[in-house]
């Protein structure tokens, strides 16, 4: 595999965009395997490429109290294969009944 070339993105809003041009051509039918495969790894490239930026983002003591303060995202309570189900509701792979 050849090393994919990501240097000409250079923000999170740059990586993200073309993130989001690669799974649009996914997504089309017409799109070869191998050319899929190929924007796999350009995307496995570009993830590895915001790593390095955050990693290299100095926050002020302020930007950090308030990442830490904030309440995680919905994806975030997905990552873990569950979707949050509000109290009192049933998650719909679970039977219906009183418990019993």
């Amino acid at each position: 595999m050849a090393r994919v070339d990501v240097s000409q993105y250079q923000t999170f809003g740059d990586i993200t965009e073309r993130l989001d041009d690669i799974v649009a051509q996914v997504r089309d039918k017409d799109v070869s395997l191998e050319r899929s495969l190929d924007l796999f790894d350009e995307a496995i490239a570009l993830g590895s490429k915001a790593v390095s930026l955050v990693d290299a983002t100095d926050f002020s003591p302020e930007e950090e109290a308030r990442l830490a303060e904030e309440p995680p995202s919905e994806d975030a309570a997905e990552k873990d294969g569950e979707p949050e189900v509000p109290a009192g509701e049933e998650r719909p792979d679970e039977p219906a009944g009183d418990g019993r």
